[in-house]
């Protein structure tokens, strides 16, 4: 009698293995998922508080927004004098780009917003108004606003 495993048998423990995997997957998905949320969140957390100190150093005025796409928003934190935070955040569900920063009207710019895309990677938020209320579907996205009772999305 030889010793080894049959085809049968093998199958099966492949099958097994597979199916084991196939669970362990989406799981694995979601853990991460929530890590991004975390991530974001605690980024815009730190940017918020990078944005009311620059308000409270630079005559009560909030940082620009960039229009152009080659200055950031958050040079203005990083460049500021005492250094407000060391380097710019990036956006932890769309590597590679940085927090969106809306104000609102730019003759009171009494209000922000400061957002990430959300597990969707669409920016479904476009702005704030001058009554402090956000601009557009936060359905996915996480944000913090000085708006609307300092509101947070996440």
């Amino acid at each position: 009698m030889k010793k080894g495993f049959t085809i049968i048998e093998m199958l099966i423990v492949i099958a097994i293995i597979a199916v084991l995997v196939g669970i362990a997957l989406p799981r694995l998905r979601s853990m991460q998922m929530e890590g991004d949320y975390a991530k974001g969140a605690g980024e815009l957390r730190t940017l918020q508080a990078g944005v009311e100190s620059y308000y409270i150093h630079n005559d009560r005025a909030y940082p620009a927004q960039s229009t152009s796409g080659t200055t950031s928003w958050q040079s203005a934190l990083t460049g500021a004098t005492p250094q407000i935070i060391g380097g710019t955040l990036g956006d932890a569900f769309l590597p590679g780009t940085q927090y969106r920063y809306a104000t609102s009207a730019a003759s009171s710019s009494e209000y922000y917003v400061i957002f990430s895309t959300g597990p969707d990677r669409a920016a479904d938020i476009t702005g704030i108004s001058t009554a402090g209320a956000i601009a557009g579907t936060p359905d996915d996205d996480i944000y913090v606003s000085n708006g609307q009772s300092a509101t947070s999305g996440f």
